[in-house]
Order: structure tokens, then sequence, then C-alpha cells
């Protein structure tokens, strides 16, 4: 299993984290605000599990191997290697808290790639304690959430020598634009929606600071005031941060860069006026001011500001353009010889397609299924137009923005289906029709111009279904949504655009739940999790397929729920692609359950790599797959 962990920069709010922490001495104090984010480099590794030690290898920048090095999976050896410091210092103290709190085993972790920067405020560091902390957990499948990991990682390195802020463990949340609210011993955590593409470039300034002393000086000031200087200070990483990092919050939902760019130097001015004087020795900081004002790159930029403890270690430079984020790498490295980094802040990949299996035979509606596909059975819709299933399943996705819809057949069955969306009726029939008939006609064609078919040649199963679109999906992610159900949203967005919102705001695969009374969870895909959002999102942390009750109470409750209520699959998700990978794994190895390659199992292995969120649908779901269901759903779909 590869994991790559990135760095962490933060673009507002520097050292309000541990001055929010005041607050549990000195309720006055503001709580503290930054926006961080992770870099394009960061820290790639290779783990799998051993049965006795923590294995550690690494190879360098210079691409020197260094390792294997061992340590017992044993509290006190654990504990002694992170007090000693050091590179390996890290995992051993993450692995330390790991089994403190957890039955687990050993460890291999091959970190076969370094390109982040080392010591340049981007939280190296800590990368290398999410990454600890990310292998444990999906090799022993935890199920903590990337906030159970980051605190995870956070507990580990303080076990070390290191001093690292609360902040620093933020890149658990990857290349995503995440605030971080600080209030005492409190964090919480919010991710940011990037209205549009970003460019930012990180600058090593190759000068002198010393963070020790910034912060000693800093921390003075805290928690009770006495001085205009320490007023000032409380000022600037109080009340002054929260305006300029909400206000930045909201450029950063805009894709505003110059309004970034604006706030960039404006936080600079006011660091300058407030901090400065608590410690002019580190933080005049003559070079990054003279970066900072460097007049070439001045066509370029927005802005700029310094990073971190600040002083003379890292600046940040928002770019007017892609082209001008490379022509300040040019100038920074050819006039001032200095080494940089590119950070491209983009929105979330857009969801464009959606994916119908309707290749099923539909053995439980035989002898109908005979007839005609069960896909096609007529349902009427609230409109009063008696509609083919397919056709209301089609609608629902185009009408939340989908752009291509792809259904999965069987060769046999692909007339069928071409003759609805592709065909035209004849023109003697068509004039038959009602004029509100005759335009729905030409819509289901302009619908058929969007729809895509793809073959399933044999029946073995969702997760076969799902594969054979591999080469039609391509890399990105998509909508699923089942041939056998329908949506009816109880609000005004539908139950695929509530999903679509869930995805575009998190970044991760959404599954679509509802709530379902215990003695029907037999009959249907059943989660476990821990809220997000309380009541609505939740982060999943395991998928069943068809539990038993006594499976479900141990390992399936959900707290805030009723007692025998559960949270069961309600029929759409939107998936990364890389689900694709484990279907083709389990196909090439032949992983069957109950004799065919099942969906689940896959989901479930996409949980522990990437993630996978669970979103309580305000809807219902009608089923078409039995007799009784297809009964109901002609019954109750035209009031829902």
């Amino acid at each position: 299993m590869k994991i790559f962990v990135p760095g962490r920069i933060c673009l507002f709010g520097e050292h309000s984290d541990w001055a929010g922490s005041y607050r549990r001495i000195n309720a006055n104090i503001e709580k503290g605000y930054t926006i961080i984010t992770g870099t394009d480099q960061g820290i790639h590794a290779e783990i799998e599990p051993h049965p006795t030690s923590l294995v550690l290898s690494s190879t360098t920048p210079a691409g020197e191997r260094v390792g294997p090095y061992e340590i017992p999976m044993e509290l006190s050896a654990l504990h002694a290697e992170a007090q000693r410091g050091g590179f390996w210092s890290y995992i051993a103290g993450v692995a330390y808290q790991v089994l403190t709190h957890y039955h687990v085993r050993g460890l291999v972790i091959d970190n076969f790639k370094t390109d982040l920067p080392i010591k340049k405020g981007l939280s190296s560091s800590a990368a290398i304690s999410v990454l600890a902390a990310r292998a444990f957990n999906r090799v022993y499948d935890l199920k903590m959430t990337t906030r159970g990991e980051m605190e995870l990682a956070y507990q580990g390195e303080i076990t070390t020598p290191s001093r690292c802020g609360r902040m620093d463990q933020g890149c658990a949340f990857g290349n995503r634009p995440v605030l971080m609210t600080y209030d005492g011993d409190l964090l919480e955590t919010s991710e940011l929606k990037v209205g549009g593409e970003l460019y930012f470039v990180i600058v090593d300034l190759q000068a002198q600071k010393d963070t020790m002393e910034i912060l000693k000086r800093l921390n003075r000031c805290y928690p009770f005031p006495e001085t205009t200087l320490e007023k000032g200070v409380q000022e600037l990483l109080g009340p002054i941060n929260k305006r300029v990092t909400h206000q930045a919050i909201e450029a950063i939902q805009q894709a505003d860069a110059q309004r970034l760019g604006a706030l960039m130097i404006e936080a600079q001015g006011f660091f300058d006026r407030y901090a400065t004087p608590a410690c002019p020795e580190e933080l005049t900081a003559p070079v990054l001011h003279r970066v900072l004002n460097y007049e070439p790159l001045k066509p370029h930029i927005w802005g700029g500001k310094g990073v971190g403890s600040q002083g003379d270690g890292t600046a940040q430079f928002i770019a007017r353009s892609e082209t001008d984020q490379q022509a300040i790498v040019e100038i920074l490295e050819r006039d001032l010889g200095m080494s940089t980094l590119k950070l491209s802040i983009r929105p979330g990949q857009k969801v464009r397609k959606a994916l119908i299996p309707a290749a099923g035979f539909g053995t439980r509606l035989f002898p109908a299924s005979k007839a005609t596909k069960k896909e096609l059975f007529p349902i009427v819709d609230r409109d009063g137009i008696a509609k083919p299933a397919i056709l209301l399943i089609v609608e629902e996705a185009l009408e939340a923005g989908i752009e291509e819809v792809i259904i999965i057949v069987q060769e046999d069955d692909l007339d069928d289906f071409q003759n609805l969306f592709n065909v035209q009726i004849s023109i003697e029939n068509y004039n038959k029709l009602p004029r509100h008939f005759q335009d729905y006609s030409q819509r289901i064609l302009e619908m058929g111009r969007r729809i895509r078919f793809v073959f399933q040649t044999t029946q073995e199963g969702f997760g076969h279904a799902v594969y054979c679109a591999r080469e039609a999906i391509g890399n990105e992610p998509f909508l699923l949504m089942l041939g056998d159900h329908l949506y009816r949203s109880e609000g005004e967005r539908s139950c695929a655009r509530q999903l679509l919102d869930a995805y575009e705001q998190h970044g991760v695969s959404v599954v679509g739940l509802r709530r379902t009374p215990q003695e029907m969870i037999g009959n249907f895909g059943t989660v476990g999790g821990n809220w997000i959002e309380d009541n609505r999102l939740l982060n999943v942390t395991e998928f069943a397929e068809k539990p038993t009750l006594d499976y479900a109470r141990t390992n399936l409750q959900i707290p805030g729920l009723k007692e025998d209520e559960y949270l069961t699959v309600f029929g759409q998700y939107i998936i990364r692609p890389q689900l694709f990978d484990f279907l083709e794994e389990h196909i090439a190895n032949n992983v069957r359950e109950r004799g065919e390659f099942q969906l689940t199992s896959a989901l479930d292995r996409l949980r522990r790599q990437d993630g996978f969120n669970g979103l309580i649908i305000n809807g219902k779901r009608f089923d078409i797959g039995l007799p009784d269901y297809y009964l109901d759903t002609l019954r109750e779909f035209r009031k829902g």
C-alpha cells in the first residue's frame, strides 16, 4: 500500500494556534484562526504489516538508501526511540501512541521519496507523523477519521523532543484549504470550498532565524497583557487576525486572487507593526522584506507575506496567473538564487458522468422481465406521465448537473434502450400525441444525445458491472445510481444534487444513506461511522453487506441514532476513480463473494485508502426489484 502526505503551509494566521490555546487561562483572549493547505510536495512511502517490529527505511533527497532500521513494537523501546529525536523519532512516537490505545502489531514503512524541503516552515516532521498514523489506521483498519489521524500524529510528535503547534498536523487534510479554530484545548476544523484556481509560490529565503527565540518572546505577551507592546501582540493575533482570516476565507471561496494578495500585504504590515517590536532581532527580517519588495516581481504578483514563525525563513506570493507563477519562480531562482516551490489550489474535480447498471436479468420479476427489462417498467410520475423507470433515473442525473450518462446493458438489450432514447416514433403516432407529449418526446431525444451505452457480456456481479465502465468513466469521479431504484427528494435539491454538493465541499467519495429500522438491515448494505456534521454527514468507518443484527449491534451503531436504527445505503454514490483499481485486482485474482464480484468490498478498500463520507439524504428511495416493492412504488411514487 502506498501513502503520500503533503507538507503544510499556513496561508494566514501564523502564531494564532498557540495564542488561542491561552483561552483556557484568560477567556478574554480571542480564538485563534489559521488557514492552512497542503503543499504539492511531501512524503511518499510504501507500507505493509510486520508481526513484531517497526521496520523503517528511507531514501534521501540525494538518492542514498538509509536503513532498514528495526525497533521492537514494545512501549519502552518505542518511547526511548521517540525521546532520542531525529527522523525516526516521529514514527516511533506515533507508534508508541498507537500501541498505547490499540491492539496492533508492527509495520514496515519505506519512505522511498521525499520532495518536501526540510525545516522550512512546511511541517515535514508533522507530515512524517501523519504518515505513520495513517499507515497504522489503514493497515489495521483502526477506523480513525482524518481528525483522528491528525490528533494521533500530534500526540506522537509531542512524545519526541519536538514542540510542534496544533496546526502542524493539518497536512492530514491533503491539499484542500482548511480553517482551523483554536479555543483553549479545543480544536475545530472546517474544509474550505475553493471557487477557482489559485497559484502560489513558496520561496526559501536561505537566511537564518531562531524560531524558538521568536516563540519565547511572543509567548511573554500571554496570558495577561500589561504593556502596550503585549496588548499589541494580543490584538494582532486576536481581533486583527480574526478579521483578516475570515476575509481571506471569502476570497478563497470566490477565487479572488487580487483580494488575497491585498490581505497578505495587510497581514504582513500588521505583523511588522505589532509583532516585530517583541523580537526585533529575529523579526526585522531584512531578507524577507527585500524579497517581498523586489521590483521585478511586482508585475507578476498580487501580494506576499512571510510564512510560519515569520522572520528570514520562508515567504509566499500569490501569482496573478499560472504563467505569472512560472515567471516568479524564474525571477527568484535566476536573480536571487533562491529555491522555490509551486503551490496550486484548485477546486475539486467536477463530477461530470453518471453510471447506471442495467444489465441484470431481473430474476425476481420473471416472467415480466422476459417481456421487457425491469429498468423499462412503467412508473407514473407526478406530472401524470407514465415513464420507463430508467428515464426517471436519467432525468434526475441530468437535472443535478451531470453532463453524460453511461448505462451498462447486455448487448441483446441495446435496441430496447436505443429505441427509447435515440429513435423517434413514427410520424403517424407522433401526430396522434397531445402537444405536451410531443414536447416530451423531443426532450427524450435530447436526453439521448447525452447517453452512452456500455456492454456487460457476462453477469458476474454488481462490482463486475461497474468495472465494465472503467474506460468510459476514465480517471474521473462519477455518480453511481442503481437501475432498479427511483429517488424522490423531500426538499428543493434533488437526491443526486445533495450528494454532488457534499462531494464538491469535501472532495471525498460519498455514499447516500437513509435511516432504517433494525429488522430490515439484513436486506441492505449498512455502514458504521463517526459524525462530521451531526445527523447529516459522517465519516464512514465500515461497509457491511446485509449484516446480521448481532454484528450490527456490535459494530455498526451510530451515536445519536435510536438504538434500533441503523444507516443503510440509499442507492446513490459519488465514487473516486481509484475504485477501478480494486475491482480490477479482485477480478484478476478471482476474489468473489457469493460467487460474484461484489462492489461493497471494493468500496471498503477505497474507504481505507482514500476515505469515504456518508450523507443522510433528505428524500425517499423506491425499489422496483421485487413484485411487492414494484407495487408499492406504483402506489407511492406519484405522491412523493
